[in-house]
């Protein structure tokens, strides 16, 4: 690891004025320190907002939920709000890695993680990502990775809390102290890989992340979240669902469906979604849906298991969110 200043910011304003010269910001720290461990990132100075109050809570508003972006994983999923309206986001927060790791991980650094692709983690691999023109995953071990919407890099989305907040049609809120502020939808806030395979997020070097905005959800909605590892817990996914439902008795007036490790950037299944709108939701639905959430998929040499492990995901997601099945005893965590 090299050699770094440290400054350590009480207020969002000495925050921003320290994001210069290839400073880098740290809050729970956990990818970042990996990166800095792996040799994939040498930042000169790392900017602590870990003690900045202001960007943590998590407040209710007429319209909705505003997460500071320090609120822990453990702190969203334990939110008795929360795991009354917005369970999809409970149920994503509560899943990811281990209890220690959500006590300290912020849903604000879970959103920006880099992809685990270990070529990418290995120093020993200067790959596209790395600003070469060469992806080891096509021809080398790529069991983990996209089956969907992928052409020079098939890295995949490791964001639990993205895949939910996606569902939830929520946003993000950017701060330059030169720019102000601007408000980034959660799918835009993702870079395609083809676009620029060497940035993560369209987050600028002199903005941080100050808060992410959720709307209230229409009246009926229910949602739930489904995470499928190798391990039983604490693994980041192969394959996750996110699911939610606006109904109206029986019947799904509108459904959102959203995926996480089929594709380089979470993604919402639009021909699973319109298969269940205006439906009742039951099995033959929902087999549907889970079916069509996998079209057009292109497998690579080694994950072809995926073309199997998704539509289930989604299938039993999507009976668990309309509460015609309890949570899956094979999905992790």
């Amino acid at each position: 690891m090299n050699r770094f200043v440290l400054a350590d910011c009480t207020t969002v304003d000495a925050a921003l004025s320290q994001l210069k010269d290839g400073a880098v910001v740290k809050a729970g720290g956990v990818d970042l320190l990996d990166r800095m461990k792996d040799g994939i990132e040498e930042p000169p100075k790392l900017v602590n907002i870990r003690n900045v109050a202001e960007l943590r809570g998590i407040r209710e508003t007429p319209q909705g939920l505003t997460l500071g972006p320090l609120a822990t994983l453990a702190e969203i999923s334990e939110h008795p709000s929360i795991r009354a309206h917005y369970q999809i986001l409970s149920d994503a927060c509560g899943h990811a890695a281990t209890p220690h790791i959500r006590n300290m991980a912020t849903v604000g650094g879970n959103l920006l993680q880099r992809v685990q692709c270990w070529y990418y983690r290995s120093a020993e691999f200067t790959c596209i990502r790395k600003g070469k023109d060469l992806c080891f995953a096509f021809d080398g071990l790529n069991q983990y990775h996209a089956i969907m919407e992928y052409d020079g890099c098939p890295s995949v989305a490791p964001s639990s809390a993205a895949v939910a907040l996606l569902g939830l049609g929520a946003s993000v809120d950017l701060t330059s102290a030169k720019r102000g502020k601007r408000t980034v939808g959660i799918r835009e806030f993702y870079v395609v890989p083809d676009a620029n395979p060497t940035k993560f997020t369209v987050i600028e070097p002199d903005e941080l992340l100050t808060a992410i905005v959720i709307p209230r959800p229409a009246p009926g909605t229910r949602s739930a979240y489904q995470k499928y590892g190798e391990k039983e817990s604490f693994d980041w996914a192969i394959a996750d669902a996110g699911v939610v439902l606006e109904m109206d008795g029986n019947i799904c007036r509108r459904a959102v469906i959203t995926m996480g490790a089929a594709s380089p950037v979470v993604r919402r299944a639009a021909q699973a979604e319109a298969a269940l709108a205006g439906k009742p939701i039951t099995e033959e639905t929902a087999r549907a849906a889970g079916r069509l959430s996998i079209e057009g998929a292109q497998p690579l040499s080694k994950n072809a298991y995926k073309l199997d492990l998704f539509p289930v995901a989604v299938y039993r997601t999507v009976l668990f969110a309309a509460g015609l099945r309890d949570r899956d005893p094979s999905a992790a965590g």
